[in-house]
């Protein structure tokens, strides 16, 4: 099948280059230059387990290419994939200019049929903006066409996407009434067919039930990390182990173990994002949201839980402290740092007069652009902050180390040589990685979240 996607990000890229993958013609589009220059040299510009090899292959059968060209990519899809970016505007909805103006270059340049995807997590109603959309650029040209548009979110965890697309759990397709939503159908089953050969994974349903469907797992799985958050500070205050008790409810079938992890709160490009804009959709229609606004409020405070201990342990003033921290990224498996706990904890630490050496194995040229943004004009602040080129150099003269990033190679370090490496054997744990009871024979103050 012939396939435009539009937009070259995270979502895009990995849709078209798996898409291709499975014998499909696909065109990706961008606007960034830069993005396609580098896509176009064989490399990408995110980091994703997987995903480089699937997109060399898959340009050099000559199956994926990449454009800036608006009306080439119209031309060439009769799927048309709309995976922009949607930034939460200030008033915590999803800013959906990127989404309606793509819908509007497809409805300037389309020909024939064309069915329309919205793959960007977008709220609830979009599908109808991007109709209209398409809808009045037709009419400007006085022209009447067939189209249909549906909504195909996406459920790719950032580290694990291309497993998730190649090997999904399900495939939420929502679609049109009438003729045109009938079509819509048939191709949408075709394109998804190779990904479901042991059995049907698709789950077609209306449109606005689809574009909720999102929102609905996102907040649902971010509610279970605030809930345990929650938990952890209890188990502290009660001289419990959240590690037990996760365990312990997890056993349970109906609650299971996924997404039970105590932390310092979630981040990315999605969770957060995507509550804020939850509540904001509830409220438009006259819904609180309480549980969602609690939801959020617990994960605002728990990514600064270990500067509240590090504060109890050393002060408020930490002058002339030196921290190591491991692990900037929001999440292991990738450089995203959206949102990640570790800026905020960051800037907690210089603001208190602490200097910091981090390390992270992959995200450092990302650290580097987020870091001139979070300390704009403040460029002492900023000169607080050094990276280094491995955990172990990180840790060279700190007074002690802040884990934010549960990386695999951090699990089962060489205690001896971080007690050896620091001024004092203290460890600031914000994923939980080690046994206390370990940590703690090995001579170490050990501080981690609700054990």
């Amino acid at each position: 099948m012939k396939v435009t996607v539009v937009g070259s990000g995270y979502v895009g890229l990995v849709t078209g280059a798996c898409l291709a993958d499975v014998g499909n013609q696909v065109l990706c589009l961008d606007l960034d230059a830069r993005k396609i220059e580098i896509l176009n040299q064989g490399g990408i510009p995110i980091h994703e387990p997987g995903l480089l090899e699937i997109v060399q292959r898959n340009r050099l059968a000559g199956r994926l290419s990449f454009t800036t060209d608006v009306a080439a990519s119209v031309a060439h899809g009769d799927i048309q994939f709309i995976a922009v970016g949607t930034p939460p505007d200030e008033d915590g909805s999803a800013d959906l200019r990127y989404v309606v103006a793509a819908a509007r270059n497809i409805g300037k340049h389309m020909t024939g049929f064309k069915v329309i995807v919205d793959k960007s997590t977008v709220p609830v109603g979009t599908a109808d903006k991007v109709h209209a959309a398409i809808a009045d650029e037709l009419t400007q040209r006085g022209t009447a066409l067939d189209f249909a548009v549906t909504s195909n979110p996406e459920f790719l965890k950032e580290g694990a996407a291309v497993e998730d697309f190649m090997r999904p759990d399900r495939i939420v397709v929502g679609i049109p009434t009438g003729e045109v939503g009938e079509r819509a159908r048939a191709m949408m089953q075709q394109l998804y067919a190779p990904f479901q050969r042991n059995h049907d994974r698709t789950l077609f349903m209306d449109v606005r039930s689809a574009e909720l469907t999102k929102y609905a797992a996102n907040a649902m799985l971010a509610t279970r990390i605030s809930f345990m958050n929650e938990l952890a500070n209890l188990a502290e205050t009660l001289g419990a182990d959240i590690e037990l008790v996760r365990r312990g409810i997890g056993s349970d079938p109906r609650i299971g173990y996924h997404f039970l992890y105590p932390g310092t709160g979630y981040g990315g490009s999605c969770f957060p994002k995507d509550v804020k804009a939850l509540i904001r959709t509830a409220q438009e229609h006259g819904h609180a949201a309480t549980l969602l606004n609690a939801v959020e409020e617990v994960n605002d405070t728990q990514k600064s839980v270990l500067v509240r201990k590090i504060e109890k342990h050393y002060g408020n003033d930490l002058s002339g402290k030196h921290f190591a921290m491991w692990g900037l990224a929001f999440k292991p498996n990738t450089d995203d740092m959206r949102e990640a706990p570790s800026r905020v904890v960051l800037q907690a630490l210089v603001e208190r007069g602490a200097r910091v050496t981090a390390y992270d194995p992959v995200a450092m040229e990302e650290t580097n652009r987020v870091l001139e943004l979070d300390f704009a004009g403040k460029p002492a602040q900023r000169a607080a902050i050094a990276l280094a080129q491995s955990a172990q150099q990180a840790l060279e003269g700190a007074d002690a180390l802040v884990i934010m990033t549960e990386w695999s190679h951090f699990r089962s370090p060489d205690f001896a040589a971080i007690k050896a490496a620091l001024k004092a054997p203290v460890i600031f744990d914000g994923r939980n990685l080690f046994d206390p009871a370990y940590v703690r024979g090995e001579g170490f103050a050990y501080f981690a979240i609700g054990r």
